[in-house]
């Protein structure tokens, strides 16, 4: 008798598990599905395809600033309602102060083109009184838009931008940079024109945004002008921690033949800036291989993590670790499952992995579905509310998904939201016996947090912005109210 209970249990727990999500292709109408997360607000950003939010505390308001990729084959250019005009994809400005009722202020148009051949999909934000030398009652945007460069507007008046100063011109390819608000430097995704790669890092002391000054074109030995042989993979993105951490954490490859590179801040910064391979080697600490399979968009610092576990060790309570996150490429699963890892930097020349993270597909039939399917990115934001204790990562048509990272070595997701269509989702296809088979599903591409602790998660497929808070286990975790 006993026997037959617990298996007929475990059967329901089964059937329970397949169809904990909705196991068919999403409807127009259909309720979003979710655990120990809710919607709080939506925006729908003119049905512009999104990459990068960054949510910023202006004065007594919040304002998140969205970089957007091109348009598509139906709509290169979609009509901004404010105006009444046809815009290439570039930022949405969003007043956010009341998560409920997202107020949107502004559209700035980027680069024609569409999907990654337009648009200005990255964006950061600084303040004018944290920067040195600039401007103490100006907020200054970086982005990033397309080959045109990278421009730095200030946006003190979030509703009225007014565009500061150009960098860079001619480039193969702009992308995801970042800037240290406290000193000015910025790492720049630039694709330099006499570099052998799409992808590489300008490196630019931007302490006075009105007077950017050049520091040194960065990137892997036998990028540089003038080499021969294979191109190394491409980079993707860096996460700098400042002059006090002194390194500088870089994610090369996307979905295949990725590495973790860790660089000496200082060398790299005031080390020889001729681009030799010997000059470029110098800054490098270590640099770890992934799987052939897998590639770096996010690689995100956690140094000096309290492990509970290690907690009456004599050596290692504490460690450093990194998050990488890879990015799925092809719809429908047709690639290696892209996925997060987690490392252990704590020896830093001989970095290790030490657990991984995905999606059950079955929890979901997330193959099935339409669409991508695999990690893409995780939130940057290092405030405290969530910062070594949550992470939050964007997982396509999976939506978002909530892990409890407080031992890094046992990862556990402890909720997740995917949210509804809309008329304005767009289709993603793949090719079945040369005709395209085409479906409709969400497609969450990148997500933040602010020191509140709101959830920002913006669409690929054109749903928009979504904005979340936690509940249950997950709200507990943070300490939140």
């Amino acid at each position: 008798m006993g026997g037959r209970v617990t298996a007929a249990c475990c059967t329901v727990l089964l059937v329970l598990f397949a169809g904990g999500a909705n196991a068919q292709q999403q409807k127009i109408g259909d309720p979003p599905e979710a655990s120990n997360m809710r919607l709080v607000g939506t925006s729908d950003l003119q049905a512009r395809s999104a990459y990068q939010p960054t949510i910023h505390h202006q004065g007594d308001r919040w304002i998140a600033y969205i970089g957007h990729h091109g348009g598509t084959d139906d709509i290169p250019d979609p009509v901004n309602p404010m105006t009444g005009k046809a815009e290439p994809n570039g930022t949405s400005i969003v007043d956010v102060t009341d998560p409920a009722h997202p107020k949107y202020l502004r559209h700035i148009p980027g680069q024609e083109g569409k999907y990654e051949s337009g648009g200005a999909q990255m964006v950061r934000i600084c303040d004018g009184k944290d920067l040195p030398k600039a401007d103490h009652n100006a907020v200054y945007m970086l982005r990033a838009v397309g080959s045109q460069g990278h421009e730095i507007w200030n946006v003190a008046d979030p509703a009225n931008p007014v565009l500061v100063t150009r960098i860079g011109e001619g480039l193969k390819d702009t992308h995801k940079s970042f800037w240290e608000c406290d000193t000015g430097i910025a790492y720049l995704v630039s694709g330099a024109p006499d570099w052998r790669t799409r992808r590489m890092t300008q490196i630019y002391d931007l302490s006075d945004p009105a007077q950017p000054r050049k520091i040194r074109d960065f990137g892997l030995p036998g990028q540089e002008p003038g080499s021969t042989g294979a191109v190394p993979t491409e980079l993707h993105g860096p996460i700098s921690t400042g002059p006090k951490g002194n390194r500088v954490y870089f994610g090369y490859g996307t979905n295949k033949g990725g590495f973790l590179q860790i660089v000496d801040r200082d060398k790299l910064l005031n080390g020889p800036k001729e681009p030799t391979p010997d000059n470029l080697k110098l800054p490098e600490i270590a640099r770890m291989p992934l799987s052939a399979l897998n590639g770096a968009h996010t690689v995100f610092p956690m140094p000096g993590m309290p492990i509970a576990e290690f907690a009456h060790d004599k050596d290692g309570k504490t460690r450093d670790i990194v998050m990488i996150v890879d990015e799925a490429i092809q719809n429908e699963c047709g690639e290696a499952r892209q996925m997060v890892w987690f490392a252990d930097v704590t020896t830093e020349a001989r970095p290790m992995l030490i657990s991984s993270y995905t999606v059950p597909e079955v929890s979901g039939d997330f193959c099935e579905r339409g669409g991508r399917f695999g990690s893409h990115s995780s939130n940057e934001s290092m405030a405290p509310v969530y910062y070594k204790k949550l992470a939050f990562i964007a997982f396509f048509n999976a939506g978002v998904r909530a892990l409890d990272i407080r031992d890094p070595y046992h990862p556990k997701e402890v909720g997740y939201f995917i949210p509804s269509i809309t008329a304005a989702t767009d289709k993603r296809c793949v090719t079945v016996d040369g005709k395209d088979r085409c479906k409709v599903a969400i497609q969450t591409n990148n997500v933040e947090t602010d020191e509140r602790g709101y959830i920002y998660a913006v669409d690929r497929a054109n749903t928009g912005l979504h904005i979340l808070e936690l509940t249950g286990e997950a709200r507990a975790i943070a300490g939140l109210p």
